[in-house]
């Protein structure tokens, strides 16, 4: 397996903070201004108008929403790659987002069977199977075998499979318009009206970023291997079963208010030490920004392609990423660079 590349940061500080502020910026406004709707500034304050409702409760809410999303799939990324020394590692590698996906198609055809299944049964569903995915993990990891990392990821694919299993034996059973329902939800979406999904996501990966920057010179450590983390003082159980619990928490939430949104946790990381190495106390600064803003552009592009209804942002983020992807592992081949 491929531990992540360690290289020197090319880019000044300073230049990076000033350049990250700006397209911050750029991106929170370009995603809550533009759209199907064509706002206009002087019509934002104004809280009667539809103009204003339209901005402070959907648009405003949405590029939050992706942001935090996008932030913490990155952020789960990081921790994957460097906790399973592999590459490849995403955050749906322990089988979270087939759990989740099995739990909102239950939700869905139940709540069709009652003659009405709302959008909170729905995340609710999704939390559900994704809470299963994640103890049947963390159980395992508790075991002899569950604290080698190939075990741990053979486990997670086992898990996968069986919920996936599960998730086509629900579609099964399911009608014409309940099985559009779940294939609409498994592309991935952003469609949140108010701000309680974007300040749950804000929660959940704000707590996650905090444990992950006081954890940040331990992930450093486990990069050189398990013995040698171990010999300079490292409790390497204890800090797997943290990061693990910690990670498979934030994707759970992440995936039952957005869908499985693929690539950012995979992509992103890779991306970040290309510019800023392969030091963790750099990058759990720069993965989050950097993926946050990653979705935020992909769910705006998706938006005005095609109008009114949009693609799923899940099936933009596979486009723009499978090829970018491709891309980097020709130019690092050409550098003798593992990623």
């Amino acid at each position: 397996m491929d531990a992540p590349v360690r290289v020197r940061s090319p880019v000044s500080p300073w230049l990076s903070v000033a350049a990250a502020l700006v397209l911050t910026l750029l991106t929170f406004a370009a995603g809550a201004m533009l759209g199907v709707a064509e706002l206009q500034w002087h019509d934002l304050w104004q809280s009667e108008s539809v103009t204003a409702r339209i901005f402070w409760q959907l648009r405003v809410p949405r590029v939050l929403t992706a942001f935090c999303a996008g932030a913490g799939l990155a952020s789960a990324g990081l921790i994957f790659q460097a906790l399973f020394l592999n590459s490849l590692a995403t955050p749906y590698t322990l089988g979270v987002s087939s759990g989740s996906a099995c739990g909102a198609a239950a939700a869905i055809v139940l709540g069709g069977m009652a003659s009405g299944a709302t959008g909170m049964g729905v995340t609710l569903g999704a939390m559900t199977g994704a809470a299963a995915a994640t103890a049947l993990i963390l159980a395992f990891s508790t075991t002899r075998l569950g604290t080698q990392r190939h075990v741990l990821l053979l486990a997670g694919v086992a898990v996968s499979f069986f919920f996936s299993s599960l998730l086509m034996l629900i579609q099964s059973l399911a009608s014409f318009y309940q099985s559009f329902r779940i294939i609409r939800w498994l592309l991935g979406g952003i469609a949140v009206v108010g701000y309680g999904e974007a300040m749950a996501l804000a929660v959940v990966s704000g707590c996650f970023w905090l444990v992950m920057l006081g954890l940040a010179p331990h992930l450093n450590l486990l990069l050189l291997g398990d013995d040698l983390a171990h010999a300079r003082g490292l409790a390497v159980k204890t800090i797997k079963r943290l990061l693990l619990a910690g990670v498979s928490l934030l994707v759970a939430v992440i995936v039952s208010i957005t869908g499985p949104i693929g690539f950012i946790g995979m992509v992103v990381p890779h991306v970040c030490r290309l510019g800023w190495g392969g030091d963790h106390r750099r990058l759990v600064w720069v993965v989050p920004l950097v993926g946050g803003l990653f979705l935020v552009w992909c769910d705006l592009v998706a938006r005005l392609l095609m109008q009114p209804s949009g693609l799923p942002v899940g099936v933009m983020t596979s486009l723009i990423g499978a090829p970018f992807f491709f891309f980097l592992l020709i130019s690092s081949n050409r550098h003798d660079r593992v990623l």
